[in-house]
């Protein structure tokens, strides 16, 4: 008999070793490296070798469609971070930190999937079935007819859903916990996720079923397994969320059939997750208009403009190398607009540690916060206030010029629904509404705003 064929594989990124070591040469990462069996997966059996090749069918790309392409939840934030609707014969992977509500909402959009007539099955790998009836009691869900198995076996799960009439959307929860005979490795491990994912997206792609996928993640926030599952499904979805706040984010990061910049807001409550239609008025919930220090940047989350508070605190440093903390922004980004504040508009924040917040928790990614981030950190070192009623966004070149950031009219839009009556943002914008009772202060360069803010000739709202 062959002796099985061992190989050292990274459980953090899936690169291979031909021994043992501490730290992965491809990531970096200490104490990940695991001896595992590599003989198993595809093409691993005892067969191998011996199959010939078949041929396969060669199709039109155009022809027509016998199904909707889209099964619609009825959630309609879920909805929206799918792109309008799960695709049928797609495989979704959905991550998040532990407890943060993966397994409620998974629940809560497969009541609602089964109550608008659609066969649901959920498979749950980490709870018994009577556990999860205790789930969807709480939830309310109970009384749909979403068929439930507790099975972790890849091969037992494809042939119970080969047995019954074919499903439109089965749930994985989890793909740490499943395991395949044709992988000898433990559950959790590279192989065998690797394994499971590549057998459920064939089965997805085969019947014409959805598939959901929940992934566990790393204590850096990615997706633990190799990165080649994220490759193989058609989205990536992260639920995220902090633990002082009751708020969540479904948030896109890959969607082959659909923009991979929205999101999908929701609340925690004692009965599961409460959808929020406005999330400005959650992040602008618990504004102190009168503090110095806070601007309200106009961002865009895709489709969706969002309104949030971006708070600066610039106070005098006691320490040699003074402190740049931030919270929920680009830190490099802050050095950036700081080093042009001080070379370009006279700013000295060399003596002053600088605290930046992005207020409920929100995180934001675009450069179109630069000017309400300088505003912010000005009105903090200078003990002026804002108006409350004015919102600012343009990106700042390292000349300190303001740049102009697309969407600029839907962002307007959004700010003078919720009462906002005036505005700071680049001149060369380009969309800008022609009627609107919301007024557009525009500047050119980033020393005319700091002058601005410091002398106090904004006007404010009173």
């Amino acid at each position: 008999m062959a002796k099985p064929k061992l190989s050292f594989i990274c459980q953090n990124c899936g690169a291979g070793t031909a021994r043992w070591q501490g730290k992965c040469d491809s990531c970096g990462e200490w104490n990940t490296i695991v001896e595992e069996n590599t003989s198993g997966g595809i093409g691993g059996g005892p067969q191998r070798g011996r199959r010939k090749g078949s041929p396969s069918a060669l199709l039109p790309l155009s022809g027509e469609m016998e199904e909707a392409p889209r099964i619609v939840s009825g959630i309609d934030e879920f909805d929206r971070a799918t792109g309008g609707g799960i695709v049928r014969g797609s495989a979704l992977l959905i991550g998040g930190d532990p407890g943060i509500g993966k397994s409620t909402l998974l629940m809560q959009a497969a009541a609602a999937l089964s109550r608008c007539g659609n066969s649901v099955v959920y498979v749950s790998g980490e709870e018994a079935v009577a556990q999860v009836r205790l789930r969807a009691q709480r939830l309310e869900a109970a009384d749909t007819s979403v068929q439930l198995m507790a099975e972790t076996n890849v091969e037992d799960i494809l042939a119970t859903l080969a047995e019954a009439r074919r499903p439109d959307l089965v749930i994985i929860d989890s793909i740490q916990t499943l395991w395949s005979d044709m992988a000898e490795s433990a559950p959790g491990t590279v192989t065998q996720v690797r394994t499971g994912v590549q057998a459920l997206v064939r089965y997805a792609k085969a019947s014409g079923a959805a598939v959901i996928l929940v992934g566990h993640v790393t204590k850096d926030g990615q997706i633990a397994g190799p990165r080649v599952v994220e490759h193989m499904v058609d989205a990536v979805l992260y639920f995220e969320g902090e633990g002082g706040h009751h708020y969540r984010i479904l948030r896109t990061v890959k969607n082959r059939f659909g923009p991979t910049d929205e999101i999908g807001v929701f609340e925690m409550s004692d009965i599961g997750l409460r959808e929020v239609r406005n999330p400005s008025e959650l992040f602008l919930g618990e504004r102190n208009e009168k503090a110095p220090g806070a601007a309200v940047f106009a961002g865009m989350e895709g489709t969706r403009p969002v309104l949030v508070e971006i708070q600066a605190l610039v106070a005098p440093s006691a320490l040699g190398t003074p402190r740049r903390a931030v919270i929920g922004w680009d830190q490099p980004r802050l050095a950036m607009v700081l080093a042009v504040l001080e070379a370009h508009c006279g700013v000295r924040l060399g003596q002053h540690d600088v605290y930046l917040n992005v207020a409920g928790g929100f995180r934001i990614s675009e450069p179109a916060a630069d000017l309400a981030v300088a505003a912010a950190l000005v009105s903090s070192l200078s003990g002026a206030a804002l108006p409350s009623d004015c919102v600012y966004l343009g990106e700042v070149s390292l000349s300190g010029a303001v740049r102009p950031v697309a969407h600029a009219a839907q962002r307007l839009k959004e700010a003078e629904k919720l009462g906002f009556r005036q505005s700071v943002l680049p001149s060369a914008s380009a969309d800008l509404p022609r009627s609107g009772e919301i007024a557009s202060h525009e500047v050119e360069t980033l020393p005319d705003l700091v002058g601005r803010v410091a002398s106090g000739s904004l006007p404010s709202s009173g």
